[in-house]
This record gives C-alpha cells, structure tokens and sequence, in this order.
C-alpha cells in the first residue's frame, strides 16, 4: 500500500527499499517504522513509501501503562520516604542511611530499563510536596547524568543518593520562609542559603560518605566563584556536587514553585547550556543534553499559536528549536522563530 509520508505511524513496515530522489538509500525494505525512521524519511525527503501492515499486533500501550503504575508507585515511596528522613532529621539533627538505601535502591535498580527519561520527568510533574518530589528528581537525574559520564553503577548510585540528600538541610528552615510567595529580603535570602551548610551537619552526623556531604555543601557553589557558601572555583568543587547542581537547576526550573513558574523542559535545556559557559560544569551539561534530547522526539507539544503537535526530530541546526508536526503541516521552529513549545505531554 502506498502511503504519504505524513501518513505514516510507528509500527508500520517498508514493503520496499526506499531511497531518496537523488538515489541515496535511506531504509531497507521490512524496516519497523518508528518516530526516528519516519524522521529520517523527512530529512532526506521522502514523499511517498510502500508499507505492510504490521506482523503482529502492537502492546505498546498496554506495557506503558504497566510500566507506569509501577513507577508511580516506586517514586510514592520515595517521596514518602524523603519526608520520613526530613522529620528524623529536623528532630534528631541525623537519619539513618539504612533506611535512605532501602528506599532509594529499589528505583535506581531500574532505572537503566527506562531510557526515555522525558516521560519519567513528566510522570514527577505531580502535586507533592515541592522539596519531596524536587529531591526525588535530583536523585533521579543525578543517577543518569552520572551514568552517561562513565561512572561506574556502584559510584553512580553514591552519587544518585548525594542528589537525592542534597536539600536535606531545609528541614532546618522555616517552611514560611521556604514558601514565601514574595521576593526574600537579605537576611531572609542568607537563612535560606544556610541550608547547604546544615545538610552538609547532617549527613555528617549520620553516615560516613564525606562526598554525599560535600554535594549537599556545595551544589550552589558556580565555577566563576559566584555561588555559595564558599564561593569555590571549578577545581574546587566537588564532582558530585557539579552533577546535583545540574539536576538540581533543571528540576528547579522545570517544577511549578510558589514565587516561580515552571519553564518548559527543552527551553530549560537550552539555560543550562548558556550556565555550561563559566557556571555548570560544561561536560557534565553536555552529556545530558546530548542523552535527554532524543527522549523528546514523539512527544505532543502544546504551541504558543494554540496548536497541538508532535515533535518529528531534533534540528542539527538548532537543537533546541525541533521539527513539529501539526497534523498533515510540518513547523520548523529554528526558522518560524516566533512560534516556540509552551508545553511538552507524554503522548
């Protein structure tokens, strides 16, 4: 059957080789079509294929909605398990780290399975508690950052639970400070700067990982000098300190807060690469630019033109401006510059 190219959906099959008009061989005949393949079509200007209907009938949304009961269910023990380490914090001025690897180990152990790391932040974008669910997206995001720049499972697991107690020192802040909607006055921006140097107390006071305690102290810290509490240099921050700082500035950004909006996830992306310029860590943001951009392809996106899309492929050109496709139209946001991505959904 022959089909247009805007036609095509994942699951189909080629009943042909395909090549493009001038001659170059794109796919191979009984190639499984899915975003990425039906985007390569595009780039290289394919209008029309052969297809097969699919060999065999397509689970994908029954397995997504298993795998994603299963998820929830893991990041609603962590959540409720942060809040049960941030009380026995805030009473005891400690918590027990048997009980942080309890929690936290479950989810980090199947992490690996679930690479389209988008969807797991979209799944996050709930109602919980904002320091809750924020730590749980920083242990996250600390795990693949760290596993995308070759540390070793056991080292990037150490550095995933040093994310996951980064703001444990805000047990010691007053909520009303913590969720104050107006700008903060300076001694009221100082407290609140304080909580690097109380979480860095307590995690010294309840396990004998002095780096955990040195992500928690200096994930503020910015390679210019500019951060806090010691205003270090790059080579004087910590290693895991510099992979929670990205998690920690792009789950920030990217989470509704009660004096901020959340930004929308590829244009965060493109911050933190302007922050890898003297700020972040500029191989640590890189590799994760480079390993979460992909996850956006497929997904739905809400247009500041009030059209719904899906994003077809990211642009060589400019990667944070991808190709959208509106129903039979395709936009090009690297050059219909004045339309951008207001939101970014699952499906």
């Amino acid at each position: 059957m022959r089909v247009h190219i805007t036609d095509l959906k994942p699951g189909n099959y080629l009943k042909d080789d395909t090549f493009s008009s001038r001659g170059l061989h794109v796919l191979s005949k009984g190639t499984h079509l899915r975003i990425d393949e039906i985007a390569k079509l595009m780039q290289h200007g394919v209008d029309y294929v052969d297809i097969e209907a699919p060999k065999e009938p397509l689970l994908i949304s029954g397995k997504k909605q298993i795998n994603i009961q299963a998820i929830t269910k893991n990041f609603d023990h962590m959540i409720a398990g942060f809040e049960s380490f941030y009380m026995e914090a805030l009473a005891k001025g400690s918590f027990n780290q048997t009980m942080v690897d309890d929690v936290l180990q479950p989810l980090l152990g199947s992490l690996d399975k679930h690479k389209d790391v988008v969807s797991l932040l979209l799944m996050l974008d709930r109602e919980d508690n904002y320091t809750y669910n924020h730590s749980l997206q920083v242990g996250m995001l600390s795990y693949y950052i760290s596993s995308w720049l070759g540390y070793t499972k056991e080292e990037s697991y150490e550095i995933s639970r040093a994310g996951y107690l980064i703001d444990i020192g805000n047990c010691r802040i007053s909520p009303e400070l913590l969720n104050k909607p107006g700008k903060l006055t300076s001694a009221e921006y100082e407290e609140v700067k304080r909580h690097t140097t109380y979480g860095y107390e307590i995690i010294r006071n309840s396990m004998g990982d002095r780096n955990t305690a040195l992500a928690a102290l200096q994930h503020h810290e910015r390679e210019d000098g500019s951060g806090y509490p010691g205003n270090l240099k790059k080579s004087e921050i910590h290693p895991y300190a510099q992979i929670a700082a990205i998690a920690d500035v792009y789950s920030a950004m990217t989470t509704d807060r009660v004096y901020q909006p959340k930004q929308e996830l590829i244009s965060v992306l493109r911050e933190l690469h302007n922050l890898s310029f003297g700020k972040l860590n500029a191989k640590s943001v890189h590799a994760f630019i480079q390993h979460l951009m992909p996850n956006f392809i497929g997904k739905s996106v809400l247009l500041n033109t009030g059209d719904m899309g899906i994003i077809i492929m990211n642009n060589p050109t400019d990667v944070f401006r991808p190709l959208v496709q509106i129903e039979t139209r395709f936009c090009d946001l690297s050059r219909e510059r004045n339309v951008a991505i207001v939101e970014i959904y699952m499906e």
